[in-house]
């Protein structure tokens, strides 16, 4: 059976450590039989949550990730949390409420957080409140990556085979929670 993997995650630079790690796993999941699908952060253009009462590319971001049997979001740490490009886009799923199940509910979600320096577990951390907060089931295996510069080459290629092991450990559990759950 093949499950249904939705990356989220990115910044808003076109060259994004956090968007390339995300993109690895999604691949990695491919590999394992999940149909995937990356949505950049930089690319939804939200407006502001709470600014509107509804906007359709929100809307349409809330039905792709409905759809999913998993998730896998990816952001980078900035001042000691998740990015607010990432924050904002989250919030927007308050658009699932009325769904049942309601928000994340039933679906797992791998977890990734990239920092320039240390510390990105920080942003792990924050990521797990907001995925319990909606309801979904943060994966244990979590992926912290610090010291992006040496990890992540100029065309994104991985440089550390460590962080590409975990990567691909994070899409195996992925993809084995999505089968779990959708049992």
């Amino acid at each position: 059976m093949s499950y249904r993997v939705v990356g989220f995650g990115g910044t808003a630079s076109e060259h994004s450590s956090s968007k390339t790690a995300l993109s690895y796993v999604l691949h990695a999941a491919a590999k394992e039989g999940a149909t995937t699908e990356l949505i950049e952060a930089r690319g939804l253009d939200l407006p502001i949550y709470g600014s509107v009462q509804s906007d359709l590319r929100a809307q349409d971001f809330a039905e792709r990730v409905h759809a999913a049997d998993a998730l896998v979001i990816s952001s980078p740490l900035y001042h000691g949390s998740i990015s607010g490009l990432i924050k904002n886009a989250l919030d927007w799923l308050e658009l699932l409420a009325s769904r049942s199940p309601a928000y994340l509910s039933d679906k797992p979600v791998g977890l990734i957080a990239v920092a320039g320096g240390s510390q990105s577990l920080m942003a792990i951390q924050t990521l797990e409140n907001v995925v319990r907060a909606l309801r979904g089931w943060p994966i244990p295996y979590v992926v912290p990556i610090d010291r992006a510069g040496a990890v992540f080459g100029r065309r994104g290629e991985i440089l550390d085979e460590d962080v590409g092991r975990r990567l691909d450990l994070l899409a195996s559990e992925v993809v084995r929670a999505a089968g779990v759950f959708k049992r």
